[in-house]
């Protein structure tokens, strides 16, 4: 079956190295290495005492500031009070609200969360740790998804689309092909090696992709109808175009031999598919090019250069 071939290494749908974002001592650690967690899944909570003291302590202040800001409102609607007192008034409980905000999101950080459903690599901490901020805690990775990014030359783009089936092989499983599909074509071709970005997604409910996996794509191109493939020995290939010697009667019945130059497509092994320059039931010289030319006598001495396997093959 007629494909693109590329190189590339396998990706996961999501993946990243999780890290605290404040500094602490691990009190405490809800996974194990290598096991499945859910979005939001509480993974480690570092020592909080002192920060639910003072949001409990400034939580306990609240009713008070918000009744005195209360009241101070009434008695300066009824000007027994001055501007400054209830804006100080207002000031302390609406700061006191924001103090509690904060300090709720700092304990909250506290606790490090899955940013995604996934699976996690081999665990990097351990309870009673300090760590900080630049401590890598685990690896997650979504890998109900995987992605292959591989580079093709521009001059195959046109064969490219969205959507399109590409089969990967990778060594740890080199008989099993993997079915994804193209998910996304860079825009812009890189002017300096004339090559374009592309992206398949590949299924992995069973996990058996791993990502940094070496991977080999067979992007999948329609099949042609109707097609002419040679012998890779019928094609002379020069600076000046590839050509063929194609063998046909003269109006005496004499076989001789005219040059014609032929475009060529895809090259499988010892066969090669001829876009342009021969017609079905052309003879076509498979050997001795060398000592030919234009209006050559020749006679047969084989016809069956490209002889039919038991399967023939699809380009």
């Amino acid at each position: 079956m007629p494909s693109i071939e590329a190189i590339g290494f396998i990706e996961p749908n999501q993946g990243v190295t999780i890290t605290s974002q404040v500094s602490g001592i691990i009190d405490k650690i809800d996974f194990d290495s290598g096991m499945k967690v859910k979005k939001d899944q509480p993974l480690v909570t570092l020592d909080s005492d002192v920060e639910k003291a003072q949001l409990q302590s400034n939580v306990a202040r609240l009713p008070a500031a918000k009744a005195k800001y209360i009241r101070y409102q009434e008695l300066y609607k009824k000007n027994s009070i001055s501007k400054e007192a209830y804006e100080d008034a207002q000031a302390s409980y609406f700061s006191l609200k924001a103090d509690i905000e904060s300090q709720r999101a700092q304990l909250d950080r506290r606790t490090i969360k899955a940013p995604f459903s996934g699976q996690v690599g081999l665990r990097n901490v351990f309870l009673g740790q300090y760590i900080q901020p630049s401590t890598d805690v685990v690896r997650l990775e979504d890998t109900s998804v995987m992605k292959l990014r591989f580079t093709v030359p521009q001059t195959d783009i046109s064969d490219i689309h969205l959507g399109q089936n590409v089969e990967i092989f990778v060594d740890a499983y080199p008989e099993t092909p993997f079915s994804g599909k193209i998910s996304a074509i860079e825009p812009a071709v890189n002017y300096q090696s004339g090559l374009i970005q592309v992206q398949a997604n590949i299924p992995n409910n069973d996990g058996q992709l791993r990502s940094g996996m070496f991977a080999r794509a067979h992007i999948i191109l329609p099949t042609l109808k109707d097609q002419i493939i040679l012998p890779q020995t019928s094609i002379t290939y020069t600076l000046y175009g590839d050509n063929v010697y194609i063998a046909a009667k003269d109006d005496k019945g004499t076989l001789r031999v005219k040059q014609s130059v032929v475009k060529t497509g895809e090259h499988k092994g010892d066969i090669v598919h001829v876009l342009d320059g021969v017609k079905p039931g052309d003879v076509v010289v498979t050997s001795g090019q060398v000592r030919l030319s234009n209006n050559a006598k020749v006679h047969v001495v084989e016809s069956d250069a490209l002889k039919s396997p038991a399967e023939t093959p699809m380009l």
